[in-house]
């Protein structure tokens, strides 16, 4: 039994020791060189030799065949692990032939006698630790590959190598895999491992060979396999080069640099990489990847000669490599970067500080986050500068003025963030900043500042004027208020008058369904080749053809039915009547309810405790006019389950108001009031404590009431009241008494009187009781 075991194992060493010579010979021969040349000999032969057989410079038809082998040579014999492979076994190749199954049968080899077994030293199971622990860590499960795989694919390959607890083979593949890792991780590749044994459901799911082991790459969530009969760096390189996206590195010389570089109004920056290189390194290539959404890259060989004049013009170093990122002003680079070699990290990390534009257009919620963040440090502000504007191109002098007045004034980037934003294609987040006083009816070429406090809200104001470009004197005067504005917004002791709740911005970019389609279709069919074979082709094709039958007779069916439904509705139109299943447009979402007798308990008297009602005073003439407004007002808070709306018809009721207001004037036994000066007075209500607060354009909250507060209603003339003057309890003493309000002023101060309202700051008038008459 024990002889059996030793057998075995034996042969499992020949088999893994005995490769065949590779096609490349014999290195030293090539070179010609002794064994035991050092490494100054091997580098001294390598060069007489590429001087002698460059393809460049000879006419010799064969000199590209012995060009390559020389290269294979001096790069077998430049790796010390490979050499001393060589010189053990003969193995000129460091690609295992893991697609070849192992035929490990007994019958194939012959042995004279069992004499002499390796030692447990010389054993070629005993691999690098750090190989098998490298390879070990690499391991992930399918929830792994479902959650952070698949979402990392977006922006740089992800390469799976999988194996199996009794693949053999799977040995000979974890020193070069060990390898591909140092070498491609540090350049952003991930490198994971998977056990398809336990994960036998994914791999059967991505269609994964029973042969072990089995390598993917999956960029962009689409899985592509790995069809190469053997592994090794160089392979694995040009295997990443191939799921790439294509054109992601465009070549740029003296011809079309500046068509390059003048290209970001798709409001992206421009990156230029230079070197001597005539192909693009895979570093660049992959960082091209990663900043697609942000960045477009260009590649530049500096020892062309059609790329003299832009490496003149920048000032490159031809001797180094070096990274140039440009704005909206080819002119100069907003930052450059040179070294004998650009590491990757630092590559990253610079275009990630300079990749947005000086003034870069809005077209998503992450990148408003990203340009715009919530502030954690109440202490500071950092202040957001948002131009409205539209799609056309009479637009573009009001953004080329705003780039101007952003370099004029040399800005701190950190506390104050440039942008704009197409008004038509991010309605509801522009219409969100439409509340309160002093913003313009038609928000379009304004510029509001945005202090964003929290993840749910943000504070604004607006510009008074417009962004006017029509003169040089008008433009002067708009860019003199808004330096005076960002002067004044950043004091943190000046507070902003308008609030409003954050509207998630709309991604622009996947707002078309059929674009997404079309690109992820695209995205499929440039790897087709990699994951259908010959016999799966019928069958795909069949399936593709059956779905896009589907969806030509749904598009009809959908045409028709549209068609049919406006027939119907035009019929109804006609007739006068309303289509059935058809309801009118409700565009009141919140509820409005009248304080009357019938609600009163509800609303004022019965109120659970913390909740409180916010009423509005107006009359039957007003009432059509000051109920839009206050809706605008209150609107924001119409998800707080805490609050209740109504509106009071005073002339109805001005007995209960009376009342109500004599409670804090004991030693009044009568209060005449006019009614039409009340008009306009906003009260918020707390039924469970008794107490309630008052909103008047004039009225003043510095003191408790006196009878003067309360008293002189009436004392103005006739024609004042007629004309919509209105002043109820003490005039604040920032007004003039003898400015006239007008019913269309009434509400302005609402907004900032609620948010007073909330934060607790505004006095409350405690009662007794409330009253019952009540019509």
């Amino acid at each position: 039994m024990q002889v059996a075991k030793d057998l075995i194992f034996y042969l499992l060493i020949v088999n893994l020791i005995s490769k065949a010579r590779s096609a490349l010979g014999d290195p030293y021969k090539i070179l010609g060189i002794q064994r035991s040349a050092h490494a100054d000999e091997i580098r001294r032969a390598y060069k007489r030799l590429v001087r002698a057989y460059h393809p460049d410079k000879t006419s010799d038809p064969e000199a590209e065949e012995i060009f390559v082998k020389v290269t294979k040579a001096y790069e077998l014999l430049m790796d010390p692990d490979r050499r001393n492979e060589f010189d053990l076994y003969g193995t000129t190749e460091d690609a295992p032939n893991f697609r070849q199954k192992r035929d490990h049968n007994l019958k194939l080899y012959q042995f004279e006698g069992f004499g002499k077994f390796p030692t447990e030293s010389s054993s070629p199971f005993n691999l690098d630790p750090n190989q098998i622990f490298s390879f070990l860590s690499q391991t992930i499960s399918a929830k792994a590959y479902q959650n952070r795989i698949l979402p990392l694919s977006l922006t740089s390959p992800q390469l799976i190598l999988f194996y199996g607890d009794s693949c053999l083979p799977c040995s000979d593949v974890k020193p070069v895999w060990h390898k591909i890792t140092l070498e491609l991780e540090p350049l952003g590749v991930g490198i994971s491992t998977m056990n398809s044994e336990q994960e036998s459901s994914l791999a059967r799911k991505i269609n994964i060979s029973v042969d072990l082991p089995y390598i993917i790459g999956i960029v962009d969530g689409v899985v592509r396999h790995y069809k190469e009969t053997s592994l090794s760096l160089s392979r694995m390189i040009e295997f990443i080069r191939r799921i790439l996206p294509r054109k992601l590195v465009t070549q740029v010389n003296d011809a079309n640099y500046e068509s390059f570089l003048s290209g970001w109004s798709d409001n992206r920056v421009r990156v230029l990489f230079v070197n001597g290189d005539k192909s693009v390194k895979l570093r660049y290539s992959l960082t091209a990847f990663h900043f697609r959404e942000r960045a477009v890259c260009g590649h530049v060989n500096s020892k062309a000669e059609d790329s003299q004049k832009l490496i003149t013009r920048y000032g490159v170093d031809a001797k180094m490599d070096s990274m140039l990122i440009f704005n909206e002003d080819m002119t100069r680079p907003i930052a450059s970067l040179a070294a004998t070699e650009l590491k990757p990290q630092i590559i990253k990390d610079i275009l990630q500080s300079n990749k947005y534009l000086l003034l870069p257009r809005l077209t998503s919620q992450v990148m408003f986050d990203q340009i715009c963040p919530p502030e954690l440090a109440r202490s500071r502000r950092n202040l957001c500068v948002m131009l409205v504007t539209n799609n056309i191109p009479t637009q573009e002098r009001q953004l080329e003025a705003m780039r101007n007045f952003i370099l004029e004034n040399e800005l701190h980037q950190e506390k104050f963030r440039f942008m704009y934003i197409f008004q038509e294609k991010q309605k509801e987040f522009v219409n969100s900043l439409t509340v309160g006083p002093n913003f313009p009816k038609d928000p379009a070429s304004h510029v509001v500042v945005l202090w964003r406090r929290d993840q749910e809200r943000l504070l604004f104001e607006w510009l008074t004027s417009k962004w006017d470009v029509s003169g040089s004197e008008t433009l002067n005067r708009s860019k003199s208020e808004l330096f005076e504005l960002l002067n004044k917004l950043s004091k943190t002791t000046h507070s902003m008058t308008n609030n409003a709740k954050m509207v998630n911005l709309i991604d622009e970019q996947a707002n078309w369904f059929f674009s997404r389609i079309l690109k992820r279709f695209l995205v499929l069919t440039d790897g087709i080749g990699d994951n259908i074979s010959t016999k799966d082709f019928f069958p795909v094709a069949s399936v593709v053809l059956a779905f896009a039958f589907i969806v030509f007779i749904g598009l009809i069916m959908q045409q028709s039915m549209k068609y049919e439904e406006s027939r119907i509705r035009e019929q109804y139109r006609r007739i006068g009547r309303v289509p059935p299943g058809l309801k009118p447009k409700n565009d009141c979402k919140l509820n409005i309810h009248e304080l009357r007798g019938e609600t009163y308990n509800g609303l004022i008297r019965l109120l659970k405790p913390g909740c409180r009602t916010i009423i509005l005073l107006c009359g039957t003439r007003t009432k059509a006019k000051l109920l839009p407004k206050f809706y605008r007002c209150v609107y924001p808070y119409r998800k707080n389950k805490t609050l209740m709306f109504a509106y009071l018809l005073i002339e109805k009721n001005i007995d209960w108001y009376k009342k109500l207001l004599l409670q804090n004037l004991d030693h009044l036994d009568d209060l005449n009031i006019n009614p039409k000066n009340v008009i306009g007075t906003v009260l918020a209500v707390n039924g469970f404590k008794r107490y309630f607060c008052v909103y008047h354009v004039k009225h003043s909250e510095q003191r408790r009431p006196t009878e003067d507060d309360f008293l002189g209603f009436d004392s103005q003339d006739e024609e004042d009241i007629e004309a919509g003057a209105l002043a109820v309890g003490r005039p604040n003493p920032e007004l003039d008494p003898s400015d006239i309000v007008f019913e269309n002023n009434l509400l302005d101060g609402l907004p900032k009187w609620l948010e007073r309202l909330f934060e607790g700051t505004t006095h409350r008038y405690g009662i007794q009781y409330w009253p019952d008459n009540m019509k």
